[in-house]
């Protein structure tokens, strides 16, 4: 059960860190963690269904494994780095350094 200790550490740890964020007004955090969190959670509302169902009939999700939570961590990094490229392409450099700030957040957790 080490994996869903470390999941849960992990998906702790951001929502502790997402409540300071929101207390010290760091809107940069919180957003790239809010975001995050609820893929994760959305992740997990559709683990293992194989089809779509109708709502009153889907049984509950299933926890994310470890690798999974860490994954999706580093996808939702990876797709801010990537879009904070098309801004700068697109002269926008305000908005290329919020998504590369965002994507840091988020590297700091993956890192830890």
């Amino acid at each position: 059960m080490q994996g869903d200790t470390t999941t849960r550490a992990l998906r702790r740890r951001m929502v502790v860190a997402l409540a300071h964020a929101t207390k010290d007004h760091d809107h940069t955090t919180a957003i790239a963690l809010r975001s995050t969190l609820a893929v994760l959670a959305s992740a997990e509302a559709v683990q293992g269904r194989p089809g779509v169902r109708d709502r009153g009939s889907e049984p509950p999700g299933q926890a994310l494994s470890e690798l999974e939570v860490a994954g999706i961590v580093a996808a939702e990094a990876e797709q801010r780095e990537r879009a904070a490229a098309r801004y700068r392409q697109a002269g926008d450099p305000r908005r290329a350094s919020r998504m590369l700030a965002e994507a840091e957040v988020l590297r700091a957790f993956l890192d830890d």
